[in-house]
């Protein structure tokens, strides 16, 4: 794959993630009832960069924690056959009945790795809402999923990918489409 285009540098993020937090307090008249989910990996990192944003304007912390939804995709290549599939890692503190739950991710595309983080968030309790969070919506949707907040809106061709990179795991902040 060869880089196609530079989409956002560690400012263009960073206002991403500023306005998508102050989107999110907005939307729920507050965090009051409200814990952000992250999606490992990147998913993760953007949710723990808008609890600190939201934290700043707030005043106080937002409830958090992780997700690791890899055993609930439907798109594994292999699975076993009546074996029940389970959340490989979850880190969330909190209960999350009655809560408005934010699912976090760094990418938008066919909409699977979403439905899958929302049956792993069923099977941990029933949230009053789930709401989701992205940094980027590609389009390209295989199922009815849309998010509630997004960083940029990025048309692709299927044969594109986005990459997006996160100091935490990368060494930079930078989104950019490959062909």
């Amino acid at each position: 794959m060869v880089e196609k285009a530079d989409i956002l540098d560690e400012q263009a993020i960073s206002r991403a993630i500023t306005r998508i937090a102050h989107e999110i307090i907005e939307r729920n008249k507050g965090i009051d009832d409200c814990i952000l989910v992250g999606i490992k990996t990147r998913g993760a990192f953007i949710a723990k960069r808008l609890a600190e944003k939201i934290e700043k304007i707030e005043g106080r912390p937002i409830l958090k924690g992780e997700l690791d939804i890899t055993l609930y995709r439907d798109d594994l290549s292999v699975k076993t056959k009546n074996q029940e599939p389970l959340v490989q890692q979850v880190d969330i503190e909190h209960s999350i009945l009655d809560k408005k739950v934010i699912l976090v991710d760094d990418v938008l595309y066919t909409g699977r790795t979403v439905r899958a983080a929302m049956d792993a968030v069923m099977d941990l309790g029933r949230p009053a809402q789930i709401q989701l969070a992205v940094l980027i919506d590609r389009g390209h949707r295989e199922l009815p999923i849309r998010a509630d907040f997004v960083g940029k809106n990025i048309p692709t061709s299927s044969d594109e990918r986005i990459i997006v990179q996160m100091v935490e795991s990368d060494q930079v902040d930078r989104v950019a489409i490959h062909e």
